[in-house]
Order: C-alpha cells, then sequence, then structure tokens
C-alpha cells in the first residue's frame, strides 16, 4: 500500500522535475539555443502546432537559430508566431528559410533572466512540496486507519522525505547551471 503511495509520489516530483527542464531550457541566454523556439505553437491550417514538428531547427553558429521548414509557404505563419511569442528575439524569413540572430543580452536583462529562472524554479519547489505533503498525509490516513504500522509510516515517511531532497537538491543545480549560463559573457 505504502509502495503505490511512494511511487507516485516519486512519479510526479519526476514530472515536476521534467517541466522545470523544459521551462528553462526556454529562458534565453547569449547563445542560440533550439529549445528557446521549438515549443512556440504555429496557427498551421487552424491548428495549434509546435514549430519543431513544422521545421528543422539548427544553430549553425552561437549567435543564429536558422529554421528551415518542411512546408515552404509555412514561413509566414512561423514567422508571426516567433514574433507573437515576444521572446525578444526578430526573425528574417528569405523565402526559404527563417534565420533568427540572438543579440547580445544586457547585463539588466542577464539579471531578470536569473531572477525568471529562479522563480519558475521555487514554483517547482513548492509543487514538490506539495506532493510531499499529500503523500504524507495518505500515509498518516493509512496508519491512523489501522492498515500500517507506525514503524511502516514512519520508514515511509522517511523515504518520501529523502524522495523531496534528491528532487529539490536536483533543482537547485539545475537552477545553478543555468544561472551560470545566464550570466556567462
Amino acid at each position: 500500500m505504502t509502495d503505490e503511495i511512494l511511487l507516485e509520489a516519486e512519479d510526479k516530483m519526476d514530472k515536476t522535475l521534467q517541466f522545470l527542464q523544459q521551462e528553462l531550457s526556454g529562458l534565453r541566454t547569449g547563445k542560440a539555443n533550439p529549445a528557446l523556439v521549438d515549443t512556440i505553437t504555429v496557427d498551421y491550417y487552424g491548428t495549434p502546432t509546435r514549430l519543431r514538428d513544422l521545421a528543422n531547427i539548427s544553430t549553425p553558429e552561437p549567435r543564429l537559430i536558422v529554421i528551415n521548414p518542411f512546408d515552404p509557404s509555412s514561413l509566414g505563419l512561423i514567422e508571426k508566431a516567433i514574433v507573437a511569442a515576444n521572446i525578444g528575439i526578430t526573425p528574417m524569413n528569405d523565402g526559404r528559410l527563417i534565420r533568427v540572430p540572438i543579440p547580445e543580452l544586457s547585463e539588466e536583462r542577464r539579471k531578470d533572466m536569473a531572477k525568471m529562472a529562479g522563480r519558475t524554479t521555487e514554483e517547482q519547489r513548492v509543487s514538490v512540496r506539495n506532493i510531499r505533503r499529500d503523500a504524507n498525509d495518505q500515509i498518516k490516513n493509512l496508519q491512523k486507519n489501522g492498515d500500517i504500522t507506525e514503524d511502516d509510516r514512519d520508514a515511509a515517511l522517511e523515504q518520501i522525505q529523502k524522495s523531496t531532497n534528491e528532487h529539490i537538491k536536483k533543482m537547485d543545480e539545475m537552477l545553478a547551471a543555468k544561472e551560470k549560463d545566464i550570466m556567462e559573457v
């Protein structure tokens, strides 16, 4: 019984970690990164479609993203979607592909991005703590109803706390790496 609760909590925490990874990869650093644009949603013939499903995205140079659509008629739609995403980059359409030069970030913008990364990470830490709280409540209810012993309850609570600590540590490491990446000139 406790194993199911532990596995479910662990699974939810892993998903929270994956979500944070996605969110942080979408934050702009000074370098070109396909993750910056690949989740942008393009209204492709009335269907919201992620950019990565419509085009090849590459970074031939450290400060340039090149988007080569599978369907050349979608160039205008892709360009509009990038502008609408409001991520501080301006696409250049040459009729065959879209080039997106990545401008140098100012010191102030770097600090803002680092703060944004910190806020995003803190939101996910709170999510992990909420998952821990819910799992703890379930375990305590099992013990209260006489389904498990106090020793089993204590062992399960300890396991949940250990998992929580591991996930928060990973989040802190991801944040530190992202902040380093953002602040690098």
